[in-house]
């Protein structure tokens, strides 16, 4: 019978915080998004940069929350799920096309 031997998944990784990212990466992510037509992806990168909010808090806003009729809301109030604090943040105005 062989042993298996366990490595864990982050073994020669750097942990913990991340430096933030270039203005000149923000924007070649944004360029490589939009060109390949992902709207939604683009939507939550923009509204991620714009809010702070993290990962988890992000991909459960409703587009209800952020979009009133056809328009943007310029400002938003979320509950944060980690820390059950009520967070608002301003939107920057982005291209939004509504069907």
């Amino acid at each position: 019978m062989a042993i298996k031997i366990h490595t864990p998944w982050n073994k020669n990784r750097i942990i913990g915080q991340k430096k933030p990212l270039q203005i000149s990466h923000i924007w070649g992510i944004r360029i490589r998004l939009e060109l390949e037509g992902r709207t939604r992806d683009l939507a939550l990168f923009n509204l991620g940069l714009d809010s702070k909010l993290r990962g988890c808090d992000l991909v459960k806003l409703k587009v209800s929350d952020v979009v009133c009729g056809r328009s943007v809301l310029r400002r938003t109030h979320v509950v944060q799920q980690k820390t059950g604090s009520p967070v608002q943040f301003e939107t920057a105005f982005f291209k939004v096309v509504v069907a």
